[in-house]
């Protein structure tokens, strides 16, 4: 406990402080998250990192991460990125003689996705022109606020099983005390900054990322639990991997920007 709280502190303080810097310090720090999340990625699903179809996962993510416009580098859609990235994982299972299957190929493409898009959606909001380190900060401080609230109140209340058969720790009780400290956390972002959000959009962001979050949670609990897995990487001793500690994240940021609750 004494190391995972060290951890914590020190992992936590530079975190925030890139995030205020912002600039290439965060985008970098992000960077760099995202490819060691895809690398716990395929290797929970047996994929060594130079496998071609792990190497198109990583070109994947990096499409979808790396500021290619500050470089003045245009590049394509989100959409066409995935599209160009299913073919290619496609035809190399016909290149490969189905060596690489296409279930191989599907999983890898979801990797991309679900790895590359997230870490881009974090990115997308603190490069916000207008106040983009004031939703950042509101987006995970409602994640954050869900995640001690969640255990605070499961540790004192719960009594009610939330999905034992993929996280049995998990408490209705201790989501709904999650749920109720991130909406209070928002209701404080509106009540400071009254002329950036009004209370009826900070708490729907509130409800939003508390609910959301706890998914991205049990999303990663679920797939540990089929891969038979404790951690998803030994990144911060005593807290596991990236995917570990950021997959409410990499949830709740894409989910935000696709609601358009959050300027973009």
């Amino acid at each position: 406990m004494k190391q995972r709280i060290i951890t914590g502190v020190i992992a936590g303080a530079l975190f925030i402080g890139l995030t205020v810097v912002g600039g290439w310090l965060y985008t970098g720090l992000l960077v760099l998250l995202a490819i060691i999340g895809f690398t716990e990625y395929s290797r929970m699903n047996g994929v060594g990192w130079s496998h071609p179809s792990s190497l198109l996962g990583y070109a994947g993510v990096l499409l979808f991460v790396l500021p290619w416009s500050d470089w003045g580098i245009r590049v394509p859609s989100e959409l066409t990125v995935l599209w160009m990235l299913a073919f290619l994982l496609l035809a190399l299972t016909v290149l490969t003689k189905n060596k690489t299957t296409i279930d191989g190929a599907a999983l890898m493409l979801l990797g991309a996705l679900y790895v590359g898009y997230g870490f881009a959606a974090m990115i997308e909001v603190r490069q916000v022109e207008q106040h983009g380190l004031f939703w950042t900060f509101l987006s995970f401080g409602c994640i954050w606020a869900s995640d001690i609230g969640a255990y605070f109140a499961g540790k004192a209340f719960g009594r009610t099983k939330l999905w034992p058969s993929i996280s049995p720790n998990k408490t209705i009780e201790g989501a709904a005390g999650g749920i109720m400290l991130s909406l209070l956390v928002s209701a404080l972002f509106a009540w400071n900054a009254p002329e950036l959000i009004d209370f009826p959009k900070a708490l729907l962001i509130g409800l939003v990322a508390a609910v959301a979050g706890q998914f991205g949670d049990l999303i990663q609990s679920a797939y540990k639990r089929v891969r038979d897995i404790k951690d998803t990487g030994s990144l911060l001793p005593g807290h596991g991997g990236v995917l570990d500690r950021c997959d409410s994240w990499i949830i709740v940021f894409p989910l935000l920007l696709l609601t358009e609750l959050l300027p973009v």
